[in-house]
């Protein structure tokens, strides 16, 4: 199988949609001998900050020394994205083996007439192999959809559950109420793993530490009030937290000192039962740690920004960033969300910010909300919204405009769908690379006319 093949194979597995539950994933781990039982995990659930609360745990943990695998959702930049060893993604030619031995495992599940599993469980047995055939010390393991029910919960060996802020997000899914939802997020909690939480609400703070006395854990919360920010701007911040002094990131946002402050409790407490972690791997895993879509900065003069902010708290967080970072300054947006999303919102908190506002069509029409739709709400709290709905250039448009319309000491922000962030980064580079070459051409020609005029002269 090649690489090409592979993908071609769980493309096709993707139609038939997904799933809740573990009888399915287990039945498929166990045709492929289980590997998952020979790995050490650290477990993040919540609604939003899980990828952050990832990097930054994961390349402290590469930075101590611990071959540490990475399982993440959505990707950004690649598909192989997702499964990584020590920040580097596996390769299309592992990904092509491993996927061969899922699809063999499947093939006899279908033979002996068992339920056959969805792409997102293949894509966890993929990952599963992966880490057991590069021997991972530890696995830093995103949850996908909630928690109880999602695939990646048919581990055991749990060293720690985390949970990033739980709020509203998938409702009717994982949940009705915000205390369904952290009660689903909660199942991934294993007995005497240590469960650690960034901040909560009150009545997750209160499911959270139920589950965990239930499940005979220590229970630690992170503390957002004893981070002391020394400097910060889009660039990044530099930052103390309890014992840990002046550690710098490259990952800016008000938000993402809540995720590292999780992240630093989840060192501490492995430093205290058995697992070494000097603290030069903390301050170099902390500086080093990357998370594209959150807050990256891609371009100056003007500033341009992406952000996957997807949900109201999310949006929220973001306004606050945008607010602290940019006051007074010219904001220029670009949106894109799916149809499931209480995207009026997200556009109530960010868009009366904006000067102007330019809707996308997603690249999954599916589950995309069309440009126009979305203006037409987008318009209530903007009134210089515009729908970029050329088809499968809207996002190329949006940027365009966006780009003709920004003076060099205006922000452009692009907000909302992790999932378009990537063809938007490709967007400015090729309108950037354009402009550089006509900008060179144009110097080049004008140092031709100049030699050309030189050289009439002298001749003279």
């Amino acid at each position: 199988m090649t690489y090409k093949e592979a993908r071609v194979y769980l493309d096709d597995m993707s139609k038939y949609g997904s799933v809740l539950g573990l009888d399915t994933i287990r039945g498929l781990l166990r045709e492929l001998g289980n590997p998952q039982e020979s790995l050490r995990f650290i477990h993040i659930a919540g609604t939003n900050g899980k990828g952050s609360v990832l990097a930054y745990t994961s390349s402290i943990l590469s930075e101590a020394g611990y071959r540490t695998g990475r399982y993440v959702s959505p990707t950004v930049i690649s598909y192989l994205e997702r499964i990584q060893v020590d920040g580097m993604w596996i390769s299309e030619e592992m990904f092509a083996q491993m996927t061969s031995q899922v699809r063999d495992a499947i093939a006899r599940l279908e033979e002996a007439k068992e339920p056959l599993p969805t792409v997102f469980e293949a894509e966890t047995a993929i990952a599963f192999l992966y880490f057991k055939e590069t021997h991972c010390d530890f696995v830093v393991l995103e949850a996908g959809l909630g928690g109880a029910l999602d695939a990646t919960n048919i581990i055991e060996n749990t060293v720690c559950a985390v949970f990033s802020p739980i709020s509203r997000d998938h409702l009717g899914v994982i949940g009705n109420t915000l205390e369904e939802i952290g009660e689903n997020k909660a199942g991934i909690i294993k007995p005497g793993c240590a469960v650690i939480s960034s901040g909560q609400s009150p009545s997750i703070t209160e499911i959270l530490k139920t589950h965990a006395s239930q499940n005979g854990c220590p229970f630690i919360q992170a503390d957002p009030g004893q981070i002391k920010i020394h400097r910060e701007d889009y660039r990044g911040m530099e930052l103390s937290y309890k014992g840990y002094r002046h550690l710098k990131t490259s990952l800016p946002g008000r938000y993402q000192t809540d995720n590292l402050c999780t992240a630093l409790e989840v060192v501490h407490w492995l430093q205290g039962n058995g697992y070494p972690v000097s603290e030069e791997s903390v301050r170099t895993g902390t500086a080093r740690a990357f998370w594209p879509g959150r807050f990256t900065c891609i371009g100056e003069s003007p500033v341009f920004i992406l952000d996957g902010a997807h949900n109201e708290a999310a949006a929220l967080k973001l306004r606050e960033t945008v607010e602290t970072y940019f006051p007074g300054r010219k904001l220029i947006f670009i949106m894109g969300v799916f149809r499931d999303k209480e995207y009026d919102k997200i556009a109530k908190i960010m868009c009366p910010l904006a000067s102007s506002v330019y809707t996308v069509e997603l690249p999954d029409k599916k589950r995309g909300l069309p440009a126009r739709e979305l203006a037409e709400t987008v318009k209530k709290y903007c009134p210089g919204t515009v729908a970029s709905s050329d088809g499968n250039n809207s996002i190329l448009q949006a940027v365009t405009q966006a780009l003709s319309e920004a003076e060099d000491e205006d922000i452009i922000l692009a907000f909302g769908s992790l999932s378009y962030l990537k063809q938007t980064e490709e967007a400015y580079t090729r309108l950037r690379q354009a402009k550089e070459t006509a900008t060179h051409l144009r110097q080049r020609e004008r140092a031709g006319v100049l030699h050309a005029g030189s050289a009439s002269t002298s001749e003279k």
